[in-house]
């Protein structure tokens, strides 16, 4: 029963793993022309060195198709994290879901299923909106007669009214691209001009994305759109580089300009834990069935003693351990079905348990092998002996046997270790980003979009927010302060740059009180305020920015962004508003009209939250009736940044745990066919005078020596894995020797809590028992 409950759950985990596996690397495979579909970057050289970033010119697009032959269509895109809750008015129900601009080919380049309306025309002109089935179905009840309907969006400081001109197939669940609606490329294109903005070569906004006529060569593509860009607009500093749509998913950074792994480091890390439990749930299986087979030497040399033939003896014991193993598979199967969905609620997937012929059909093979390898050792080695020399108890193991079972555990048990490592390292490097100082207070800090009649009353509305009891304060940003999609941008000009445009920055443009409001620190000069009127002329930099232009004595310095001149009035200490798989990037603010600060930020007095949102609903309904008030915590945006490694880490957890408890059976098994086997030496042990105290330590000394062993092959191995790992991150642990020493003594103190009770046992039987059987 043992050796089918080791086997079965390690079955279980592969058969998990496996199904998470494989729903990673079908990410966003299924586009009809996925071989030729590709994204373009601009990269960036600078002073940090080469930089690449999704925004691209918003006339790339066009231009690309209408210039190079080897593009069969082009399209642009917004991020869609820049618009993930618009508010939609159909009479008066409003529904806020996520969307996006795009170009008129967009349907041409992406294989998204259209229900109604024709691909080549629903997204020209500017006041075309396409909308998804169930988005259809929440605003009008059907989809009948919608192509059409009019639809009413607030968006980039523009209160619009466009008509349905197609309905397409929600977006299926394994797209990295998920939106409710499609807006005309040409609207956003107004948008950016409404907002002050230039629809040219060197403001970079959207995605780009191409799709090739078949049989272009793409590297000799590559090589000829570099520096397309520049042959458009002299003052352009960025090349062109490009890469698989597909690969984007798994293969998400960049380094030296060059794509390299991203989620492809979990698919890696998730494979190589599948493997390791395999092989630990197949040794522990062949470790029992092994210490079963020394029990049954007797019924072998009685079968053979009546005339049994070696061959009869060798298909009954395959067959048994096969069957064994079949059973083992069957029961995995089950043990999936039944925690699938708790494994989708750990993952954020929607993996089911269906049929497919490939992965059943490794499975069968893998729990055939496995029982093929358990059952060779009492069918091939144990049916050989003679019956006279089994019933006489001369049957003697040879060292390469020893060594081999003992080698097994050894390395069961070595995986196990480096799993546990990898467990207490990944939860700590993951509870120092949490925890670490952002150099602002992201805590108590809601955000909410200005949409509706809080456009034209965003200072009445912002006054009103001050006034509410324990709001420490309220203010206005163009974008959520946390996160990757705030404004990359260069062609700044200061004293001893003047030739030299490639440095890059981040940009926020905010209103009064924001750097108050989040708390951020000022090392020096002062922050934008309403009693200097000159300040629409002014700009604030962080420490970053000012080591990077190494400008001297900053304070009170002129540069040149664009065609003004801006003083420099402030410079702020350094914060994290990335991940901190990101180093802190040079940045700037710029205080800004009305018209694009699109989000109000508050901040709440701690243990007040309830009641304070509570009044801030009632104002928000008073200067916005009609419209949901829909917020977010601060704190809550930046934990979801770290939604990966906190997946990794309760995933890791379980499968760890799984194996040092598999691995465990299998020192049970080995414990017990030793103490099987050295059953008379105990009772002669026993009978001249050693206590069971000293037997069992006698028995679980020298299973100690096997998991120190492994302790001491595992600790570089996992050393080696962990540096590797941590080198993802711009801020990191350090690998301190406690994470190796307590991963050894938690395997060490289950070993021989499990060896333990087996001795204790063995120890404690009557050595009469043992030397009469004898």
């Amino acid at each position: 029963m043992i050796n089918v409950i080791g086997l079965s759950s390690g079955l279980a985990c592969v058969f998990l793993i496996t199904l998470w596996v494989l729903d990673e690397v079908q990410v966003d495979k299924f586009h009809e022309n996925d071989e030729y579909l590709y994204q373009v970057w601009n990269k960036f050289e600078s002073r940090e060195g080469p930089r690449v970033l999704n925004w691209t010119p918003n006339i790339l697009a066009e231009t690309m198709a209408d210039k190079l032959p080897e593009v069969k269509y082009a399209a642009s895109q917004t991020v869609p994290a820049q618009f993930a809750k618009i508010p939609l008015r159909v009479n008066n129900k409003i529904i806020k879901t996520g969307g996006v601009f795009a170009g008129k080919d967009y349907f041409n380049v992406f294989s998204y299923s259209l229900i109604e309306g024709d691909k080549d025309q629903v997204l020209e002109g500017t006041n075309s909106i396409v909308i998804s089935e169930s988005l259809a179905n929440r605003l009008f009840g059907s989809l009948e007669g919608v192509v059409g309907k009019v639809i009413e969006w607030d968006a980039m400081g523009m209160l619009e009214k466009h008509q349905v001109s197609g309905v397409f197939k929600d977006i299926p669940s394994n797209s990295t691209t998920q939106f409710d609606f499609i807006l005309p490329l040409a609207t956003y294109k107004k948008g950016i001009i409404h907002n002050g903005g230039k629809n040219d070569w060197v403001n970079n906004n959207p995605i780009t994305y191409i799709l090739l006529n078949e049989g272009t060569n793409v590297e000799e593509f590559a090589a000829k759109i570099e520096n397309f860009s520049k042959l458009q607009d002299k003052d352009v500093t960025a090349d062109l580089v490009m890469t698989k749509y597909s690969s984007n998913y798994l293969y998400g950074n960049f380094e030296n300009g060059k794509q390299v792994s991203g989620r492809m480091n979990y698919v890696y890390l998730f494979s190589c834990i599948a493997l390791f439990i395999l092989i630990i749930a197949c040794i522990n299986f062949m470790n029992l069935s092994t210490a079963n087979a020394s029990r049954r030497l007797k019924e072998i040399g009685v079968k053979k003693a009546l005339g049994s033939k070696r061959t009869t003896l060798i298909t009954q014991y395959f067959g048994e351990s096969v069957m064994t193993a079949l059973i083992s598979l069957l029961l995995a199967l089950l043990v999936v079905f039944l925690f699938i969905p708790q494994f989708n609620i750990i993952t954020g997937k929607a993996l089911s348990l269906s049929f497919d012929p490939l992965i059943f059909g490794l499975l069968l093979l893998i729990a055939f092998f496995t029982g093929i390898l358990a059952g060779s050792y009492p069918a091939l080695h144990l049916s050989r002996f003679k019956p006279v020399t089994i019933l006489r108890g001369q049957l003697k193991n040879s060292w390469g046997e020893v060594w081999v079972r003992k080698g097994l555990v050894i390395f069961q048990f070595s995986l196990s270790i480096i799993l546990i490592i990898a467990v207490l390292l990944v939860s700590q490097q993951v509870a120092y980003v949490q925890s670490k100082n952002l150099g602002m207070d992201k805590d108590n800090v809601v955000y909410f979009r200005q949409e509706g009649h809080l456009r034209q009353n965003a200072e009445a509305f912002l006054e009103e927010l001050k006034g509410v009891p324990n709001v420490v304060n309220a203010a206005m940003t163009s974008q959520n302060i946390i996160g990757t999609n705030i404004n990359t941008t260069g062609g700044l000009v200061w004293t001893g740059n003047e030739e030299e445009r490639q440095s890059r920055f981040k940009e926020l443009r905010i209103g009064h009180d924001f750097i108050e409001t989040m708390d951020m620190k000022l090392k020096e000069g002062r922050s934008f305020s309403r009693q200097f009127p000159v300040d629409s002329a002014a700009i604030i930099f962080n420490e970053t920015a000012i080591e990077m232009m190494d400008i001297k004595d900053p304070i009170g310095k002129t540069i040149r962004y664009g065609s003004t001149q801006y003083t420099i009035i402030g410079i702020l200490k350094d914060f994290h508003f990335q991940s901190f798989r990101e180093v802190v990037r040079p940045m700037f603010f710029r205080l800004n009209n009305n018209r694009s600060n699109l989000e109000f930020v508050v901040r709440i007095a701690s243990g007040t939250e309830k009641e304070t949102l509570t009044k801030l609903v009632n104002i928000y309904d008073k200067f916005n009736p009609g419209y949901v008030f829909e917020y977010n915590f601060l704190d809550a945006d930046f934990q979801a940044q770290y939604a990966s490694e906190q997946r990794v880490v309760s995933l890791s957890k379980y499968f760890a745990g799984l194996a040092i408890l598999i691995s465990c059976l299998g020192l049970f098994g080995l414990a017990m066919y030793t103490a099987e086997r050295r059953r008379k030496e105990i009772s002669i042990r026993k009978v001249l005078g050693q206590s069971v105290s000293q037997v069992a330590m006698m028995l679980s000394g020298e299973f100690t020596k096997l998991v120190l062993i492994a302790i001491g092959i595992a600790v570089p191995i996992a050393y080696l894995l962990a540096s590797n790992w941590l080198s993802g991150f711009a801020y990191r642990i350090p690998l301190k020797v406690w994470y190796f020493i307590g991963a050894g003594c938690i395997a060490l103190f289950v070993a021989l809590l499990t060896v333990g009770s087996q001795a204790i046992g063995a120890a404690n039987k009557n050595p009469v028992d043992g030397l009469k059987e004898e």
